[in-house]
């Protein structure tokens, strides 16, 4: 939803006082070890990154270090926090009292403000009706940011001079706006574009070149026109284009309501997550053609999808999915966090995970990048079975996860002098494609090396013979795997070579 993507600094990649390198073992473009971050006492619901910093809202009064048990160490952070974007830390800066809560955050193209909308009607004493701007220099309220929105702002996208909002709201500044307005980022004067939903918008985002506006949500009509959940509109006027992908979502019935719940774009691509209520329901994914609005895929995974975000040429999305076809059936769990390939849809190499908690019981709601990371924010008190409530995020950097440990091979020689060893294959949560060697005896002699694909749904057998064991010995055998850093040996088993 409007994500900026910001330049990384070079003091930005530090974590430590010795640098992490890039992770070179995983197949995505970030790990899935979970880095470093503060937490939350609640849900995070908004997420930006902009100048070394990711700012977050939600429904929080309290924050605390990672590694915090629940009501221990904590900071008053009524709504709205920001976060050190290279460690995760607090910024003891940035520290505003809101007075309700904060349902998105968007920052600038230029990174210079942060725009932050919600239930609030004020920021540290002073009136702001449901939207506020801050300086991200000096973490100032901006002075000329001030509609007066009559009720719930749920989006933000900025598009051009524009400041784009959708949600459960009636008027801005007195004047009709059903769902959808724009005000200028310049002096924050109330613009003609006009929409017009007939029920709740949820998600909003501009095009990169700002040629027109994504709308999401519940609506069956927009601007007296039929259009269910998703809409193309003009970026000036709001008047509904042609958008032949709306066809992805299909129109309600008794048995399925199913409704957009975010939007990306990324170049001429726009994505967009959906959530079904009832068995069957579309709750996957989707990607459209920005020039043309042609549908280019849908993906249908089941477990609404609440976020989706595109870093480094990869689609990541926050659900709580539990089955997707062409991948793994149900039986397997809720997978929280899961990748996909923006040309076609397909799952990639990346499986952390996280918990589902109160009061939405969905897991992640939100995610953001700075460029070369990805935070995530929701309902969750777990990140990869840790503790870890509200917030997260994930980088390039580290040595990424390592590989699950190879069983035993069963071995067995049928021929001189040969010694054919067979094993599951193992699983890494960053890689699908992992390198196995066959190693000999106790000085561990490599003598036959494969490689093999396996994700946790699809575990196939692999096979390495040894064509050069002495006849009539006993020899140990083990296997090595290995994702190009993190090489994982297991135990032995031993066999008498024919």
């Amino acid at each position: 939803m409007g994500r900026v993507i910001a330049v990384l600094g070079a003091a930005g990649l530090a974590l430590s006082a010795v640098p992490l390198q890039p992770a070179t073992g995983t197949g995505a473009s970030l790990t899935a070890v979970a880095n470093s971050a503060w937490q939350t006492d609640a849900s995070v619901l908004g997420l930006a990154v902009a100048k070394g910093k990711a700012y977050v809202g939600g429904r929080f009064t309290k924050v605390r270090p990672p590694g915090a048990a629940p009501g221990t160490s904590q900071t008053t952070r009524t709504y709205l926090a920001a976060f050190n974007q290279s460690t995760g830390a607090l910024d003891t800066t940035f520290n505003h009292t809101l007075n309700g809560v904060v349902w998105s955050i968007v920052a600038s193209p230029d990174g210079s403000r942060v725009y932050v909308g919600g239930d609030f009607t004020r920021v540290d004493g002073q009136v702001r009706n449901r939207i506020a701007a801050f300086d991200t220099a000096t973490g100032a309220l901006v002075s000329t940011i001030k509609p007066s929105v009559s009720y719930r702002v749920k989006a933000l996208a900025v598009g051009g001079t524009s400041l784009y909002f959708g949600g459960s709201f009636g008027l801005v500044n007195g004047v009709a706006r059903n769902r959808a307005a724009a005000i200028s980022t310049v002096n924050g004067s109330l613009l003609p574009w006009n929409p017009n939903a007939d029920a709740d918008v949820y998600a909003i985002d501009a095009a990169d070149d700002n040629s027109k506006v994504y709308l999401g949500g519940t609506f069956a009509r927009i601007g007296g026109v039929n259009r269910w959940a998703v809409a193309s509109v003009n970026n000036s006027t709001g008047a509904l284009l042609p958008f032949s992908a709306a066809s992805a979502v299909p129109l309600p019935s008794s048995g399925c309501t199913s409704r957009v719940k975010d939007i990306e774009t990324a170049g001429n691509r726009v994505y967009f997550a959906n959530a079904g209520d009832g068995g069957g329901c579309f709750d996957g994914t989707s990607a459209a053609d920005v020039t043309t609005g042609n549908l280019v895929w849908k993906n249908n995974c089941l477990g609404a999808t609440e976020a989706v975000t595109y870093v480094n040429g990869w689609l990541f999305k926050g659900s709580h999915a539990h089955s997707c076809p062409g991948g793994f059936q149900d039986g397997t769990g809720a997978h929280f966090l899961l990748l996909q390939n923006p040309a076609t849809g397909s799952l990639g190499p990346w499986f952390p995970n996280t918990n589902a908690g109160p009061p939405t019981e969905v897991g992640p709601l939100v995610s953001a990048t700075g460029g070369a990371d990805l935070w995530v924010g929701g309902d969750f008190t777990k990140v990869n079975g840790i503790g870890q409530q509200g917030l997260t995020r994930f980088t390039s950097l580290g040595p990424g996860a390592k590989p699950l440990g190879p069983a035993l091979p069963t071995l067995s020689s049928t021929t001189p002098g040969q010694v054919k060893a067979t094993v599951q294959t193992s699983l890494d949560n960053d890689d699908i494609k992992l390198t196995y060697r066959l190693l000999r005896g106790a000085t561990n002699t490599a003598v036959a090396t494969t490689t093999a694909n396996s994700t946790f749904w699809s575990r196939p057998t692999i096979t390495l013979t040894d064509t050069t064991a002495p006849s009539g010995t006993s020899q140990l055998y083990r296997i090595e795997v290995a994702d190009g850093q993190n090489p994982v040996r297991g135990g032995y088993s031993t066999i008498t070579v024919r």
